[in-house]
């Protein structure tokens, strides 16, 4: 089962969504989300959440998204520290302790390990419920 917005939803519906969400998205930019998706599948005790703009990850918080526009991978990070390496294309607070990164990637090889570590940094410190 997979979380999709407030409800729980069986793997079928949440496939349903996943469709919906991607509906219309070219190769490459089918190819990049679905980068991202597969990499924050792997991560222990998550929860994916479709929405109609994006798609998110959380734990009991929710610590990255994404979604593709105008052919860019666009990521939102919320780390405990402020990043500047890979320099995020924006940054603010969303809470006393926790900053958004976002970046937007034009390549699929921009998806890269800097950005992965900073994902796991995301899932293991902002997702546990830091506020």
């Amino acid at each position: 089962m997979a979380l999709v917005g407030c409800v729980l939803y069986s793997e079928g519906m949440a496939t349903e969504h996943w469709e919906e969400f991607t509906d219309g998205l070219d190769g490459e930019d089918l190819a990049k989300i679905r980068a991202f998706r597969d990499f924050c599948q792997t991560l222990p005790d998550v929860e994916e959440r479709i929405h109609s703009a994006d798609v998110t990850y959380a734990r009991k918080r929710s610590f990255t998204s994404a979604d593709i526009k105008s052919h860019y991978l666009e990521i939102g990070i919320e780390l405990q520290r402020t990043v500047t390496n890979p320099k995020p294309r924006t940054s603010f607070s969303t809470s006393k302790k926790v900053i958004m990164h976002r970046y937007s990637l034009r390549q699929l090889e921009d998806f890269d390990g800097s950005i992965r570590d900073l994902i796991i940094e995301a899932a293991e410190t902002v997702g546990p419920g830091t506020r």
